[in-house]
């Protein structure tokens, strides 16, 4: 297997080229729920349809995200840091990636959830947002466990919520949405493999089939959720996979819609 990186527009470039490249197998991209849930909502005309221009594969691994906010603010629990929100609107600001990224929909989603607001403050990066966090121009951000891990653990920050079903393998001490009270609240991307339209079925189950003996491997497996705190997902046939993808678009779109952002 060939990896060739065609970085730009939020992924939508190498999503792009996927779409139109010749349907015998040969050619797939590794996507995520930006390049094919949230860019529908964050630009005019996306190059793609990400429904008919590709034939869902399985998908392979889940990134959890979590609520990050500054130590010194001296809340211990996201109950807390709610009524902190609650009793201060539009005080605190909060960072992201950049607009439309993960992390954004995911903090907009909490502030949806909770009935609270908050600035937004837009990088390029996760590493400027985690730089600002620490020296106190944000108060808070949404990200992956990976990133939280070093600062939480230092304790210059503190981590309140895993926004998953379980919490993370690199996160333990941090509680899920329904443990720290706010159960509707799920936040996450997720990565998986796509084909372009029209790729013979038998292609597409055979592909399959190789990425779920790949994530059932226990040396990968361990590897990916232990080591990196990304939970793979094993156990979706193509068809399951398609059905997962409605259901994220139901989701997500209507949050990106709510956040104004677009990107183009």
């Amino acid at each position: 297997m060939l990896i060739e990186n065609r970085p730009g527009a939020g992924g939508t470039t190498g999503a792009d080229y996927v779409a139109k490249a010749t349907p015998d197998g040969y050619t797939v991209v590794m996507a995520s729920v930006s390049n094919l849930v949230l860019a529908q909502g964050l630009y005019s005309r996306l190059p793609y349809d990400p429904v008919k221009d590709f034939v869902p594969v399985a998908p392979a691994v889940m990134a959890p995200i979590g609520i990050a906010v500054q130590a010194s603010l001296g809340v211990t629990t996201l109950q807390e840091f709610i009524a902190l929100l609650k009793a201060n609107p539009d005080r605190y600001q909060y960072g992201s990636a950049g607009n439309g990224a993960s992390g954004h929909i995911s903090a907009v989603a909490f502030l949806q959830q909770t009935g609270t607001q908050a600035l937004h403050v837009p990088y390029r990066g996760s590493g400027p947002v985690f730089n600002d966090l620490l020296a106190g121009v944000v108060h808070f951000t949404a990200d992956v466990p990976g990133l939280i891990k070093p600062h939480h653990d230092a304790g210059s920050i503190r981590a309140l919520v895993m926004a998953t079903q379980e919490r993370s393998s690199l996160l333990p001490d941090v509680p899920t949405s329904a443990e720290a009270g706010l159960p509707g609240y799920r936040a996450y991307s997720w990565f998986g493999l796509f084909a372009p339209a029209n790729t013979p079925m038998l292609i597409v189950e055979r592909l399959a089939a190789a990425v779920e003996t790949s994530l059932t491997d226990p040396t990968v497996a361990r590897r990916l959720e232990t080591d990196l705190g990304l939970p793979p997902m094993p156990g979706y046939t193509p068809a399951r996979f398609a059905e997962f993808l409605q259901e994220e678009i139901r989701y997500w779109l209507p949050i990106v819609r709510a956040s104004g952002a677009r990107l183009d």
